[in-house]
């Protein structure tokens, strides 16, 4: 009996040892992030701190308040942001290089006010058509969507007609709010931006012939302080364990 009762003590001071080995390699990951993976995130997050043991800390910005944050200074252990930038705060030093993983891919989307009759956007003639009937406006953000719909656009030699009604949000506010607040009749942003949005009609993706796929890629910050941890996320979110929660918001894994 006391055999017995000295090795079930050893166990459980066993398992207390490991225990806390485990938890002494666990760490809270700073997180900088654009907002176009962001229901993704906070749904794979869970799974990600359960089988690491790390905590998520995530700031969500913009791509412009993104590069504002790290020209300033600011450290996080992990970013995630749109390819062409990543790439300038990689030649910055502002993330170390050969942490650089493509991410995630998304595709531009229209979404309209709760209750309004859908467009036809079955065609780019279709959506001129949308565009070009337009009451209130039209919304597109600041981010790497708005600044290729623009120069569409004026492509298209329709912007002298559109160009007064377009309602461009601040960096980090999303398209959504304001066609469910119904200040616009047309919203244009990201898939993922738009489809789950609350309050709003999703209409679908674009046609391909006015489409952009904008690519996110993660990186371990230069300044980190837990860069493993860091990895591991990236690594994760690269994984197929990420994967239902990327494709549930209208993204795809990777670079096309």
């Amino acid at each position: 009996m006391y055999k017995r009762s000295i090795t079930n003590l050893a166990a459980v001071f066993s398992g207390i040892i490991v225990w806390s080995v485990e938890m002494a390699g666990a760490a809270e990951i700073k997180v900088l992030s654009s907002q176009a993976i962001k229901e993704a995130y906070l749904a794979f997050a869970p799974e990600f701190e359960r089988v690491s043991g790390h905590k998520l800390n995530t700031t969500w910005n913009g791509t412009v308040d993104i590069l504002k944050k790290l020209r300033a200074g600011e450290t996080f252990d992990m970013v995630i942001l749109v390819t062409p930038a990543m790439e300038e705060m990689i030649k910055d030093g502002k993330i170390v290089a050969n942490s650089r993983v493509d991410l995630v891919r998304s595709g531009i989307a229209i979404a309209v006010p709760l209750g309004a009759p859908k467009p036809d956007i079955s065609s780019t003639d279709a959506v001129k058509r949308a565009l070009l009937a337009t009451q209130k406006g039209i919304g597109y953000s600041s981010g790497p969507s708005g600044v290729f719909l623009e120069s569409l656009f004026k492509r298209w030699g329709i912007w002298d007609q559109v160009g007064p009604r377009i309602k461009q949000t601040p960096p980090g506010t999303p398209v959504g709010s304001i066609l469910a607040r119904g200040e616009v009749d047309l919203g244009f942003q990201q898939v993922s931006e738009l489809l789950l949005y609350p309050g709003i009609q999703y209409v679908g993706p674009v046609p391909k012939e006015m489409d952009t796929v904008s690519v996110f890629a993660g990186g371990v910050h230069s300044g980190a302080q837990h860069p493993e941890a860091a990895r591991e996320l990236i690594k994760f979110i690269a994984s197929p364990a990420a994967l239902p929660f990327i494709k549930k918001t209208g993204m795809e894994q990777g670079a096309p």
